[in-house]
């Protein structure tokens, strides 16, 4: 934490299933659904929120202001973000910044995507994508991977070009991404939010459809529609509130870009987003107090972003939780799943959940937050926490978005967390685990924590 700067907290955390991308919900209606969640998660209303951050790819100008203006039109500061990948991350880290600042007490961080059905495409065909150097970057250095040519739509083959380089540095194969894939997809089985429950082994993921040289289509993300959120909260309003029994303490946490090694390394993996990821999170365990290299084995679970499987796997080495070039040893091992060394995905990750580009970070957030709870039910991580150890391990995130962006967290409990047996939680406001049961919300929820500023104009078109 930088030297005067405040301590931020996650203290509401609400989601929606992500779904199938079929146009069947608004974007203001998945927004209201996970806002509504976080704020009976948190016990407040829509009046404490002092600002807020939302964000999407896809969706018109202020989409952000529609969705919020359900709960209230208190005049406060909504600015909406569009960063890719990791959008709803950084909706997170700007709202979190603010609070750490001293600004305010407590913002808003909300995320929500409806996509088409599909690979990737642009809005605007009329003018160069943004992402037009990375594509061709890739395709350069095709050639001195021992795969050639490759093919595809260009987000895959970025990732899958990637995977190649590491298999051809240090050994692995296509194998180890049907692996992690498999795990991930057996992850999902005990998440009620995930678009694909099919638990489909190591076999099947490698007999399914090729998208391209490296990767199958069950390696693959897919489009998603979908909503998070996630409040955040001065110290001092964790304590105004009593939510000692629930805050997750923003340890650290960086938002960082490319640097010219992206491109000037020719390497494919730099262009995918290794180096960048290497340098957010060192740079988070530096922030934590942690020396060059160190602190990954207080790292007890991980949410990182698994968009292919190939993407998972260089990962884990760019986060430091592998020696160079044993990322696959690390799969070979275990070490990436229930009884290793990290639960990494418990949630089913990108692939088997879904990636609604704007709500994924804060999704990421939102299961690492019920995870040091200890709520996560079927999908909980065992030996978070030891009688030694009240505090426990720390909660992982990590979330990439093309073109560019990474944002690292590292969550933890913090020292005054406190769960007295009868006191009230997001459990009881909300009348059920909302960590692993998926319920939507009513027109009595929303008026629990609506403005007292609202618009009956406004409510009277929401959808639930």
């Amino acid at each position: 934490m930088a030297p005067g700067a405040n301590r931020s907290f996650i203290i509401g955390v609400g989601c929606t299933a992500f779904i199938k991308p079929r146009g069947k919900r608004a974007t203001e209606d998945m927004g209201l659904e996970a806002a509504t969640k976080a704020l009976l998660d948190a016990g407040i209303t829509y009046d404490c929120i002092e600002a807020a951050y939302v964000g999407y790819c896809y969706g018109d100008s202020t989409s952000g202001q529609r969705a919020l203006y359900n709960l209230g039109l208190t005049g406060i500061p909504i600015t909406n973000v569009n960063n890719n990948g990791s959008t709803g991350s950084t909706a997170l880290y700007n709202a979190s910044q603010l609070v750490k600042g001293g600004l305010v007490e407590c913002a808003l961080a909300l995320g929500f995507e409806r996509m088409n059905p599909g690979s990737l495409g642009t809005n605007f065909p009329d003018r160069p994508s943004p992402i037009a150097l990375f594509n061709s970057a890739t395709i350069e250095t095709e050639e001195n991977l021992s795969s050639g040519e490759n093919h595809g739509p260009g987000a895959p083959r970025i990732f899958a070009n990637a995977g190649q380089e590491y298999f051809d540095k240090y050994g692995a194969t296509v194998e180890h991404l049907a692996q992690i894939a498999s795990k991930n997809h057996k992850h999902s089985v005990n998440n009620p939010y995930s678009q694909f429950r099919d638990g489909w082994s190591a076999e099947q993921v490698l007999k399914a459809p090729k998208v391209n040289k490296q990767l199958t289509r069950f390696m693959c993300s897919p489009t998603s529609d979908g909503a998070a959120c996630c409040i955040v909260a001065s110290e001092a309003f964790v304590h105004k509130y009593q939510l000692e029994n629930q805050a997750i303490e923003i340890v650290a946490q960086a938002l960082v870009t490319d640097d010219p090694s992206t491109f000037e390394s020719k390497s494919a993996m730099n262009i995918a987003g290794y180096g960048t990821s290497k340098v957010c999170a060192d740079k988070i365990f530096e922030e934590a107090g942690f020396q060059r290299d160190e602190g990954r084995d207080e790292v007890g679970v991980v949410e990182l972003h698994d968009c292919f499987a190939s993407n998972e796997l260089i990962t884990y080495e760019a986060l430091g939780l592998c020696k160079l070039g044993e990322a696959h040893k690390m799969v070979e091992s275990g070490d990436n799943t229930y009884g290793g060394k990290y639960v990494v995905n418990p949630s089913g990750g990108l692939e088997a959940k879904g990636h609604p580009l704007g709500a994924t970070g804060l999704g990421m957030h939102f299961y690492v937050c019920m995870q040091l709870r200890e709520w996560a039910g079927p999908m909980q991580a065992p030996n978070l926490f030891t009688s030694s150890n009240p505090r426990g391990k720390f909660g992982l995130v990590h979330n990439v978005g093309l073109g560019g962006a990474v944002v690292c967290s590292l969550l933890r409990r913090p020292e005054f967390y406190n769960v007295i047996q009868g006191t009230p939680d997001g459990r009881t406001r909300l009348g059920y685990n909302h960590a692993h049961v998926c319920k939507p919300v009513t027109m009595t929820d929303v008026d629990k924590v609506k403005s007292r500023k609202y618009s009956p104009y406004v409510l009277a078109n929401a959808k639930l």
